[in-house]
């Protein structure tokens, strides 16, 4: 499971949630008028190097009144806590404070499991430190998951499952956070994305699953219901785009043809938006090319794709 480009998303997409959870000590002094962007990829590649480390989400945080000066914030999570490397977290950190030419940079680890790791690097001879460093981090598995469960942070509500709970607990967890879901996140689409996430990482068994739909019985309607609304969506655009290709050949001809039209590009819309969200929660941010293949395959492909998802391991499992 590629955790680290599940947490990326979710700290991209919901970046200010993101920093009020994980770099709480800091989150409390931002006000309405901050600007939180992401910095590129792209960027930090072509300037880094070999020493650029795709799995760092660094944010950039940044007052346009001019009253403060701009903070980096670099966020990186760790579902392994004994791969996690302070000396080349504090590296990377230098490296950006050097590229920015700031020595505001906040760091942060996101700790799926334990957070028994060093805290805090010294480098010091007999006579002196020369250099102390030390990071943020949430330990999501030590967070209690019932402090968060009415929670307004989004990002809170989604981690639920990731936090400390009983077993027995377990389809509470999922239901509380598809409620916050719903509650917080109006995008069908994202509802759509972030439900997979819960999923993801509250990992129901079937007697759960059968002992949920018996507990929260609306909840699973509401689950049925919105994904039909995302799907139909898709065909209302269909439809839209079919009416208007079809106004301009003729009025008459033009509107049967663009019903029928609409209907089948909405239907296929649909199908594919579907595909890429699933593509995207296994195996990441689908490239520019695996968009193109998936948005102009027909419908009876889609369908073909959507079924071998489940099993395969790799992209190249889905069209094979």
């Amino acid at each position: 499971m590629d955790h680290d480009q599940n947490f990326k998303n979710l700290i991209i997409d919901y970046p200010l949630d993101a920093l009020a959870l994980f770099a709480e000590a800091e989150a409390p002094h931002f006000d309405q008028a901050a600007n939180i962007t992401p910095i590129r990829q792209q960027q930090l590649k072509d300037v880094l190097g070999g020493r650029y480390r795709e799995l760092d989400v660094p944010l950039l945080v940044e007052w346009p009144n001019g009253e403060r000066e701009a903070l980096l914030f670099v966020l990186e999570e760790e579902s392994v806590s004994r791969n996690f490397s302070i000396h080349r977290l504090a590296h990377y950190c230098l490296d950006l404070a050097q590229m920015f030419a700031t020595n505001r940079v906040v760091p942060v680890v996101i700790f799926l499991g334990d957070a028994s790791q060093d805290k805090q690097l010294v480098l010091a001879g007999d006579r002196g430190t020369y250099l102390t460093f030390h990071y943020l981090y949430a330990a999501l598995a030590q967070m209690p998951w019932q402090q968060y469960e009415n929670s307004d942070n989004l990002v809170a509500c989604l981690n639920l499952p990731n936090m400390r709970y009983q077993p027995e607990e377990r389809i509470d967890v999922h239901a509380k956070a598809f409620r916050g879901l719903m509650r917080l996140e109006p995008d069908i689409g994202r509802q759509t994305k972030y439900l997979d996430f819960i999923d993801i990482y509250t990992n129901l068994s079937d007697n759960e699953l059968q002992r949920y739909q018996e507990k929260y019985p609306e909840e699973v309607k509401k689950m049925t219901s919105f994904s039909q609304r995302y799907e139909q969506q898709g065909i209302e655009k269909g439809i839209q785009q079919g009416m208007q290709q079809g106004m301009q050949q003729g009025m008459q001809q033009g509107m049967q043809q663009g019903m029928q039209q609409g209907m089948q590009q909405g239907r296929q819309q649909g199908e594919a938006a579907m595909l890429l969200l699933l593509v995207e929660t296994k195996f990441g941010s689908p490239s520019a090319q695996t968009i193109k293949r998936i948005e102009t395959a027909d419908s009876q492909t889609l369908l073909l794709w959507s079924k071998r998802i489940i099993a395969a391991n790799s992209l190249n499992d889905i069209w094979h």
